[in-house]
């Protein structure tokens, strides 16, 4: 079993996704967890999701750090659903969490550690763009950069796939300075995250089980269905950090990408070409069947805590 030293960078909140690769994240001895830093908006409240959930999962030995909350420019206005915490936090809960700041953390860990740690962010892209911009032989240190944003269009599902994707147009320009960066990076965009679907019938599972994790897991997911007025949702994250359990998951093609953007809102289409010498792996197809066999085995347990 190959063992991944692993840093999720994320923008937990409202959408479930984020928890569920946690989660899977914390139910896999393939990922040493070497710690989670939080980005984008209320980086205060997202890092005290966290250690909740880590507290669920009897993970409490994993470091959580806060990051960036405004884009890198300090241009675009932050989105934030509104219910992000419901049903997790209480006024009870005493949840502190590092004082350090994520991108010092992300810095001193990488070039503590040449070669050795993957960064997963699954948000927005500040926190990694900074840590770029202030050490840049991060590049040259990082074992790889995989992470859930973008999409292409060059998938089977192309001419139905949006534009642009969340977490790139949340922050364009920290997407550019990523990709430009020359960092070995997987991009996992939505041509694959969009196949992988759960439904209510997931939910229940987790929730049956009678474990703490999962029953949070299960009340986020139902506010989250609720939000949205349905009754599935995509894997976007948990996609993401499955490629650190198991690759032959997607196919990918190596590419170089460039962000497309200006100063409007919701503008950040990722243009991406074929290359040889590119530095991306963008994934473009998706064992769907076969992954949510995997993220399922891992989080339903049957032990009552």
């Amino acid at each position: 079993m190959t063992l991944n030293r692993v840093i999720i960078d994320t923008d937990i909140g409202s959408d479930i996704d984020d928890a569920m690769a946690l989660a899977l994240a914390m139910r896999s001895p393939e990922i040493i967890l070497e710690g989670v830093t939080t980005v984008y908006g209320d980086v205060d409240l997202r890092a005290k999701m966290v250690k909740k959930l880590l507290q669920f999962g009897n993970r409490e030995d994993v470091h959580v750090y806060a990051g960036i909350n405004n884009p890198l420019l300090n241009n675009r206005e932050i989105w934030m659903a509104g219910h992000e915490g419901e049903g997790l936090l209480t006024e009870e809960d005493a949840l502190e969490y590092d004082s350090k700041h994520a991108v010092d953390f992300i810095i001193e860990t990488v070039m503590n550690n040449p070669g050795e740690i993957t960064l997963v962010p699954i948000g927005p892209l500040t926190n990694i763009a900074a840590s770029i911009i202030r050490e840049p032989r991060i590049v040259e240190n990082v074992k790889e950069i995989v992470l859930m944003g973008g999409v292409t269009r060059f998938g089977e599902s192309g001419p139905e796939m949006r534009l642009v994707e969340h977490n790139i147009v949340c922050d364009p320009e920290a997407a550019s300075v990523v990709f430009r960066s020359n960092a070995p990076i997987v991009m996992v965009g939505l041509d694959v995250t969009l196949k992988v679907i759960i439904t209510e019938e997931e939910r229940r599972k987790l929730h049956d089980t009678g474990n703490l994790l999962n029953i949070a897991l299960s009340t986020m997911m139902k506010r989250w269905f609720e939000y949205n007025n349905e009754q599935h949702t995509y894997m976007h994250d948990p996609l993401t950090v499955a490629l650190l359990i198991d690759r032959s998951l997607v196919k990918t093609r190596k590419m170089k990408v460039y962000v497309e953007y200006d100063n409007r809102p919701q503008t950040g289409q990722t243009l991406a070409m074929l290359a040889d010498d590119g530095n991306v792996e963008v994934c473009l197809d998706v064992d769907q069947e076969r992954f949510i066999q995997l993220l399922m085995e891992r989080l339903v347990v049957e032990r009552l805590e």
